[in-house]
């Protein structure tokens, strides 16, 4: 059973740092790619980051360019999140996901990645 299990997430101040973390069972985790997408409440979902484990090949919405870093431990079979400079506009539900064809299913809005999780919230305060 494929599982991608979040933690991390909370309430920070702006200017803060937070780490996510995504472990993952069930699948071949060198053969996937993986990565966060989020969304805030009345917005439309959005592909934050993203990384391919076989290449460590990595994506960034611009919104997060800078800011957020994308790595993998796939020894622990874990990918994670650092977040920094958090912003009020980064509050969301973040949700980590993957899929087997790469990171466009995770990043792109009009696609659905095969895998994702609960996902954690995380709340960033002026």
């Amino acid at each position: 059973e494929v599982q991608l299990v979040e933690s991390g997430g909370g309430l920070v101040q702006a200017g803060g740092s937070l780490r996510l973390s995504c472990a993952a069972s069930g699948f071949t985790f060198d053969d996937y790619a993986i990565g966060w997408f989020r969304q805030a409440p009345g917005k439309e979902r959005e592909g934050v980051s993203c990384i391919s484990s076989s290449d460590g090949r990595t994506y960034y919405a611009d919104s997060v360019k800078g800011r957020f870093t994308i790595s993998s431990d796939n020894a622990k079979n874990t990918v994670y999140l650092q977040m920094s400079s958090l912003k009020p506009d980064d509050t969301a539900v973040y949700s980590c996901a993957a899929d087997l064809r790469g990171c466009d299913p995770i990043v792109v809005v009009s696609t659905t990645p095969g895998y994702w999780g609960q996902g954690t919230q995380v709340t960033v305060s002026s």
